[in-house]
């Protein structure tokens, strides 16, 4: 089994196509399917079923792929510490990100490290937090941005504390008094998002403690367009604070205090592979993450 059949299995699995392989590597596809026939006879089974609408991986082929882009992973990995070697702003950067952190504070950190690392390549996964930490444990990416999570094989360290708040519309009653009991804000329409995030549960956890019960009117699997049907009058909600800064800032729409709980926070935090060795574009993320947030970060 040598790269080159490696390769090859890749490119079509990919393509699902013989010839676009070929187009891919530059090769004819007499050679690539030369390849893969090699690649089959060594490990004893078909690898693809051919057919008229193009190929398709066996079972076979299914079984083996994540093993061989581990090992194109590896290779890539290999590269890019020999081309750091020669210049320090060369490499990649596998990034997981929590969607939520992705979308509305990610984009700020990555213009400052790209501004400063403009050749680094920066590959960016995202998911809930607990797959962004099995991405992790999984070596599909190199460090993840997530709401704290314990692992054993892992280390957390903090960024910032994401705080979930009250928003409502500025002719809201709400928005003129600026606080609300929790009792209050339970009898109001409320615009609820995601149901399978820990922003729903933590938010459900709150009115529970509280001893009331919400008026739901509405859930959607967006956060953006929960925030704009408060925009709309169609009820208050509660969202990260993160995602609602322009919001606040164009007026849009109005924070609201709870004046009788407790705030509702989870810890954001950078998180890695313990006793692993970093890379250079690696830690050059984490040395602008540091410069961002003030915080003890690991060193090379």
């Amino acid at each position: 089994m040598d790269f080159g059949q490696i390769e090859a299995f890749v490119q079509v699995s990919t393509h699902n196509s013989f010839s676009r392989a070929a187009e891919a590597l530059h090769l004819t596809q007499p050679s690539i399917t030369a390849r893969i026939q090699a690649l089959e006879r060594e490990l004893g089974e078909e690898l693809f079923e051919r057919g008229g609408r193009g190929v398709r991986l066996t079972d076979a082929g299914h079984v083996f792929l994540p093993y061989v882009e581990h090992i194109l992973q590896q290779l890539q990995e290999g590269r890019d510490a020999v081309e750091e070697v020669r210049n320090v702003q060369l490499g990649s950067l596998r990034l997981g990100s929590a969607i939520t952190i992705s979308t509305y504070v990610l984009p700020s950190i990555l213009h400052r490290f790209c501004t400063d690392y403009p050749l680094v390549d920066v590959v960016i996964r995202t998911g809930r937090s607990e797959q962004v930490l099995n991405m992790l444990l999984a070596d599909e990416v190199q460090v993840g941005l997530l709401r704290t999570l314990s692992h054993p094989d892992t280390e957390s360290i903090p960024l910032y504390d994401d705080e979930i708040v009250l928003v409502a519309h500025p002719d809201h009653a709400f928005a003129a008094a600026g606080k609300a009991t929790i009792a209050e804000v339970a009898s109001e329409p409320i615009v609820l998002f995601d149901r399978g995030s820990s922003y729903y549960g933590l938010i459900h956890d709150l009115f529970r403690k509280a001893n009331v019960i919400p008026n739901v009117a509405m859930e959607l699997d967006s956060l953006e367009a929960t925030k704009r049907m408060v925009e709309e009058g169609l009820g208050v909600a509660l969202v990260p604070e993160v995602t609602i800064r322009r919001e606040l800032e164009t007026g849009a729409l109005v924070q609201v205090g709870l004046s009788d709980v407790d705030p509702i926070r989870r810890r954001i935090a950078l998180q890695y592979r313990r006793n692993r060795k970093r890379s250079r574009a690696v830690q050059a993320f984490i040395d602008t993450l540091a410069e961002i947030y003030s915080a003890r970060l690991p060193v090379s």
